[in-house]
C-alpha cells in the first residue's frame, strides 16, 4: 500500500513539473516574440490617456498611423504629445492624450464657451481666439455651474489697465493692475527720489487711456530702448542622435526702456547715472530640441582611439584632443565660434564636428564623415604623415572646461 502511494504521489510531481515547464517555455516563447518584435520593425507604444495606461506593438511610419490602427479614437481638437505626425524612430514611445474639455473663458462681460486640450492659460486663450497680456491676471479654476457649463473649468481674465506713461520725456504704451498711480509706479519698478515729479497725486486712481507724466527737477534726463534678449530652453530628446538641433519655438528680444539722468558742462557730457529702467516688451524664450542619443559605434574617452570605415568604405583611425579651438575656428566663416555638445564633442556654428585631418586629402573647410557625425576640417597634425586617413577628434574630455 505504501509502495502504491509513493507511486502515485512520484507520477503526480512529475505531471505538475511537466506542465511548469511548458508554462515556462510558453512565456518564454512570447518574451522572445515580443523582444525579437522590438528588435525588428515593432515599436513599444505606451498611451496615457484620461488616467489610463495601455501599451502595444506597431509597425507604423507615424504615431498618428499607430494610433488609428490599434483603435485609438482622437478628436480633431484633441492634442497627442509626440504629435501625431511624429515619425517614429525609436524602440519605445510615452504618449501623452490630452483630451479636448468644456472651458469656459470669462473675460469681463464677455463670457465664452469653447472645448480645447490645453492646459495653460496663454494656450487657452490663443485657441479662444483672445490677445491676453503678461499684465493680465489669468485664473483657471473648476467650474461651478454644472448645469451651464457642464464639468469642465472657467477661466477668468483679469485685464491691467491700459495707458500711457511718459517717463522722462519717453513715452509708451503700458497696462497696469494697480489701482492708483502710486501702485503703478511701484509695480514698475519707478522711485522718484528728491527731484523725482509725478504730473498727478500718486493717490489718483488709475483709468484706461491716462496719460501720466514722471520726470526730474533740475538736471536733464534722457530715455534710450535697448534690446532684452531672449533666452534659449533646450530640449533633451533621448531618441535623437547627438547631431540633431532643432527650434521649437523661434525666440525675439523685448524691448527695455533706460532713462539716465546726466550732467553736461561746456556743451559735454561728463556724467550719465542710470535712473529708471521699464520693459516695454517681453522676450519671447527660444525652445531648442537637442538630440543626446550617441552615435553606434562612436570614439568614446575610453577607447582613445580606433579604427572607423566611412559608407565609402574608407576606413580612418579616430583619435581624440582636447585643445583651445578659437584660433582654428577663424576659418570656414566662424569667426572663433565654437560649442561644446552634450557628449563633449566641439562642434562649429553649424553643428559640424570639428576634426584635424591631412590637408592634402581632406581640404580645410571640407565635410567629412566620422564615427561621431558628419565633421569639417579645421585643423591638421603631426598624425597626418603616419595615418593619411585618419582624423583628430576635437573634443571637451580631457579637462571638462567648455574650451
Amino acid at each position: 500500500m505504501k509502495r502504491t502511494m509513493r507511486k502515485i504521489f512520484t507520477a503526480r510531481n512529475v505531471f505538475v513539473l511537466l506542465l511548469i515547464v511548458a508554462a515556462s517555455l510558453a512565456v518564454g516563447t512570447t518574451l522572445n516574440k515580443s523582444a525579437h518584435a522590438l528588435n525588428g520593425t515593432k515599436r513599444l507604444i505606451t498611451v496615457y490617456d484620461r488616467g489610463t495606461k495601455s501599451s502595444f506593438l506597431t509597425d507604423k511610419k507615424t504615431l498618428g498611423e499607430a494610433l488609428k490602427d490599434k483603435g485609438i479614437e482622437l478628436d480633431p481638437r484633441d492634442t497627442v504629445e509626440p504629435s501625431r505626425d511624429e515619425e517614429l524612430v525609436a524602440d519605445d514611445y510615452r504618449v501623452n492624450i490630452y483630451r479636448a474639455r468644456p472651458v469656459v473663458v470669462v473675460d469681463g462681460t464677455t463670457r465664452v464657451k469653447i472645448m480645447t486640450p490645453y492646459q495653460t492659460a496663454e494656450q487657452i486663450a490663443k485657441d479662444a481666439g483672445i490677445t491676453v497680456y503678461p499684465e493680465d491676471n489669468k485664473i483657471i479654476r473648476p467650474s461651478t455651474d454644472f448645469i451651464g457649463d457642464g464639468a469642465g473649468l472657467e477661466f477668468t481674465i483679469q485685464r491691467a489697465t491700459p495707458m500711457t506713461l511718459d517717463l522722462y520725456s519717453n513715452k509708451t504704451a503700458i497696462r497696469t493692475q494697480g489701482k492708483t498711480v502710486g501702485e503703478m509706479l511701484k509695480e514698475k519698478g519707478i522711485v522718484l527720489g528728491v527731484n523725482g515729479r509725478v504730473s498727478v497725486p500718486e493717490s489718483t486712481p488709475i483709468t484706461s487711456g491716462m496719460e501720466v507724466r514722471v520726470w526730474r527737477e533740475g538736471k536733464q534726463t534722457i530715455s534710450v530702448d535697448q534690446a532684452v534678449p531672449f533666452g534659449t530652453e533646450k530640449i533633451f530628446d533621448a531618441d535623437r542622435l547627438v547631431n540633431y538641433k532643432a527650434i521649437q519655438t523661434h525666440g525675439m528680444d523685448g524691448i527695455k526702456s533706460i532713462s539716465y539722468e546726466i550732467e553736461v558742462e561746456n556743451g559735454k557730457e561728463v556724467s550719465r547715472t542710470q535712473i529708471a529702467s521699464i520693459v516695454t516688451k517681453q522676450p519671447t524664450k527660444q525652445v531648442v530640441v537637442v538630440g543626446i542619443q550617441s552615435f553606434p559605434n562612436a570614439l568614446t574617452k575610453a577607447k582613445g582611439a580606433q579604427m572607423w570605415t566611412d559608407s565609402k568604405g574608407v576606413t580612418h583611425r579616430e583619435t581624440y584632443y582636447d585643445l583651445n579651438m578659437s584660433t582654428v575656428m577663424q576659418a570656414c566663416g566662424q569667426g572663433g565660434y565654437y560649442e561644446v555638445r552634450v557628449d563633449g564633442i566641439k562642434v562649429d556654428r553649424d553643428g559640424y564636428v570639428i576634426v584635424a585631418a591631412n590637408f592634402g586629402r581632406y581640404p580645410r573647410c571640407s565635410v567629412v564623415e566620422t564615427s561621431t557625425g558628419p565633421a569639417k576640417v579645421y585643423d591638421t597634425g603631426g598624425f597626418a604623415s603616419r595615418y593619411p586617413d585618419g582624423f583628430d577628434i576635437a573634443t571637451d574630455w580631457s579637462q571638462p572646461d567648455g574650451r
